[in-house]
C-alpha cells in the first residue's frame, strides 16, 4: 500500500514537473540605455523606492557587471 502511495506521488511530480510552465505573469522586460553623467545610483534613485544601496546591487547582478561603471550607450536591464 505504502509503495503504490509513493509512486502515485513519484508520477504527479514527474507530471506537474513536465507540465508546469512560464505564466508571462511577470510582464515584459524594462531596459534603459544610459546617459552622459548618469550613475547606477541616480538610475535606481529615479525608479525605485527604498535603499538605492540594494538597488545598485539588483541592478549590477541583473546585468551581471562586476563594478559600478557604466559608458552612455550602454542599455541595463532593469530588475
Amino acid at each position: 500500500m505504502f509503495a503504490r502511495i509513493v509512486i502515485v506521488l513519484v508520477v504527479a511530480a514527474v507530471v506537474w514537473a513536465v507540465l508546469a510552465r512560464d505564466t508571462g505573469a511577470s510582464g515584459p522586460e524594462r531596459s534603459y540605455v544610459v546617459r552622459a553623467g548618469d550613475t547606477m545610483w541616480s538610475i535606481v534613485e529615479a525608479r525605485y523606492a527604498g535603499d538605492p544601496r540594494e538597488g545598485v546591487w539588483k541592478l549590477q547582478r541583473r546585468n551581471e557587471l562586476d563594478g559600478t561603471t557604466i559608458v552612455p550607450g550602454q542599455r541595463l536591464v532593469l530588475p
